[in-house]
């Protein structure tokens, strides 16, 4: 019996490998045909997997580039021999010239090939032959191979005596028919704002505007045709003439009296940006965070300062703010990380580098992560740096707020001798607050071996049970740890007296699941919840306390003002929290909004403060106006059309 199953056994994979064989030998000819291709394909692919996201063997990339070959090898193998292989060779020369160019753009930026960089053509081609010597070498070895792969395929070419234009059309049709249903297998799209939707991969096909994921779920041939498609034959928005001209209207307006007493104070001084997670008013304690707390006190604190928050991702949101001048839109649905092809030639990153400084950026995070990569790009920002990206952790270190100046490579990056702006985003303040996991259990431990004098925990070792408040205190205290060492690392390289720390909160504590701790530190029964913290710090700075009402998108320009920048005012939604004549207000999401004194709901003040009918519809006014402003700026992509008109600075 168990001979006879062997025997079976072996001719069923006889069996199999002479199907396997039949096929070849019937179809061989269209396979070395296809290869050049699906080789041009996958090996993009792989060399763009530095990002992680959808693995080169996911159906629906695959589907795409298998849909894409029947269409193109269709019409080159039912058309005539000699005319089939003309196009043929076109095809390929397209391909292969769009698989060379994708891929040394990728070398050297770390971002796929956009066909609305054309439009930049004059000023990268200085960068060209640097790009082609500078190239992964596997590029050209892979481009060998795939040479070699279409001489053969060239040999090989099936012979057809004449067009079958029939079979040519139904293969258009069921080309057509399958390609609508594909993106159905990328999942449902989120219809609200969420702070994940970067990751959906339905709404990154939709929106395409983020290069390498965007490759990633389509394969090299949808990629580049859905990329053409959109830059150049998709009809925009219908363009609503009274909204252009109200832009046209607001942007005309310019504004040379904002210089003020503290215009130029920090002249030429290096800039630190400090973003903290979660580190909300309640946390910035001397008990909690001595070395914060000793900043807050001895600098130009603006002490009623709010966050934005909403669903859309709200740490980010903040990045945007403080970057661009800008938030997410109120009226429409876009998250802050879809405006990466906008132009901001106004950004923080592109006045400070205008002035002849670095511009980096530093976080724990990958650089995918809410296309942050491609966002500080964009910005334009010299670089984009996250602690995972590094590929020299082996355990979750990394999500120490420490790991961020005790990192020789980051900590080499950020101080320069030549003047610089850093951008650090902190990490540690972020949930769960929980000894069972993430940075308060790494952080309760190394406690504990500090009190053992240990450097290993036993497996069964039970830590202490800690609620959430006691976990959020800890974690901050890692945060406040973390700008000690930067405060004594600037010390170390004689660059503390000329470099300014600004220090702001992405948003407060929401992420904290027992809300009664919130309710014993703050206002929790409207917006005024945001309230975060907001200072400016330099040694030897007189301090000085602001009570106006700010917000992000009081950062940027509060800031270009004090370095000496020049800039348009009237080119951001928020204005200078120093100047003379500045009055306070931020609005929400829900287009409620406070001045410092009456917070208003629904267009009715809710606060029990007095103001009078007028003033009160006069605000309403203006906070729409922002809000109008705002959001249709970025619709329109309104910073392109003023560089394309040659105003501004």
């Amino acid at each position: 019996m168990i001979v006879l199953k062997n025997v079976v056994k072996k001719f069923k994979i006889k069996e199999k490998f002479s199907f396997i064989r039949k096929f070849f030998l019937k179809h061989y000819n269209i396979i070395l045909v296809s290869l050049p291709f699906i080789l041009m394909d996958i090996i993009t692919r792989i060399i763009g997997n530095k990002i992680k996201f959808f693995h080169v063997l996911s159906i629906v990339p695959n589907l795409f580039t298998i849909l894409w070959l029947v269409l193109l090898l269709g019409i080159c193998l039912f058309t005539e021999k000699r005319k089939g292989k003309i196009y043929y060779i076109v095809f390929f020369s397209i391909f292969f010239l769009i698989f060379l160019t994708n891929n040394i753009y990728y070398s050297m930026t770390d971002s796929f090939f956009d066909f609305s960089l054309l439009s930049m053509t004059s000023e990268g081609s200085v960068y060209i032959a640097d790009a082609i010597i500078n190239c992964n070498i596997w590029v050209y070895i892979s481009s060998l191979l795939i040479i070699v792969s279409f001489i053969v395929g060239i040999k090989y070419f099936p012979k057809r005596q004449k067009t079958n234009l029939k079979n040519i059309i139904k293969i258009f049709f069921i080309f057509l028919i399958i390609h609508f249903l594909i993106p159905f297998l990328l999942g449902s799209p989120d219809s609200e704002l969420t702070w994940s939707t970067w990751r959906n991969p339905r709404n990154i096909y939709i929106s395409f505007n983020d290069n390498n994921k965007s490759m990633r779920i389509s394969g090299l041939y949808e990629y580049t045709i859905r990329n053409f498609y959109i830059t150049f034959i998709k009809s925009k928005k219908t363009n609503n003439e009274e909204e252009l001209s109200f832009l046209e209207e607001l942007y005309s307006i310019t504004e040379d009296n904002y210089k003020n007493k503290y215009t130029g104070l920090f002249k030429d001084n290096n800039l630190i940006i400090l973003q903290l997670e979660g580190i909300d008013n309640w946390l910035l304690t001397e008990e909690d965070t001595p070395t914060l707390y000793k900043l807050m006190n001895n600098s130009i604190n603006f002490s009623n300062h709010y966050s934005y928050y909403n669903g859309g991702g709200s740490t980010f949101n903040s990045e945007f703010a403080v970057n661009t001048g800008f938030i997410t839109p109120l009226s429409y649905t876009q998250n802050a990380y879809s405006f990466n092809k906008n132009e901001f030639t106004y950004s923080l990153a592109n006045l400070f580098k205008k002035e002849g400084y670095q511009v980096n950026a530093f976080h724990m995070n990958t650089s995918e992560y809410y296309s942050r990569g491609t966002n500080y790009k964009n910005w334009g920002y010299d670089n984009y740096y996250g602690l995972k990206d590094l590929g020299t952790y082996d355990d979750e270190s990394y999500t120490l707020d420490r790991e961020l100046i005790l990192n020789e490579d980051f900590s080499e990056k950020m101080f320069s001798e030549e003047k610089f702006v850093d951008y650090i985003i902190t990490y540690s303040g972020h949930m769960p607050f929980t000894t069972e996991k993430g940075v308060c259990k790494i952080l309760i431990e190394e406690d504990m071996k500090a009190e053992e004098n240990a450097e290993h925990l036993a497996s069964d070792i039970i830590l202490p049970t800690m609620n959430e408040e006691e976990c959020a205190r800890r974690q901050a205290k890692e945060t406040d740890y973390m700008v000690e060492l930067l405060i004594n690392k600037l010390e170390e390289k004689n660059l503390l007296d000329n470099t300014v720390i600004v220090v702001f909160t992405d948003h407060y504590l929401y992420t904290i699941s027992d809300q009664s701790i919130l309710d014993k530190y703050k206002e929790t029964d409207n917006n005024l919840i945001n309230k975060t913290p907001f200072f400016i710090w330099k040694k030897g700075l007189t301090k000085k306390n602001v009570k106006e009402v700010t917000s992000q998108l009081n950062i940027l320009p509060t800031l270009l003002n004090l370095f000496g920048n020049e800039y348009h005012p009237n080119y951001y939604i928020g204005s200078d929290a120093l100047g003379e004549n500045y009055k306070g207000y931020v609005f929400f999401s829900d287009y409620s909004w406070y001045d410092g004194q009456v917070y208003v709901d629904g267009g009715v003040a809710t606060n029990n403060k007095y103001i009078d009918q007028i003033t009160l519809e006069d605000k309403n006014y203006y906070i729409n106006y922002l809000i109008r402003k705002n959001d249709l700026t970025l619709k329109y992509d309104y910073f392109k059309t003023i560089k394309n008109t040659n105003k501004g600075i």
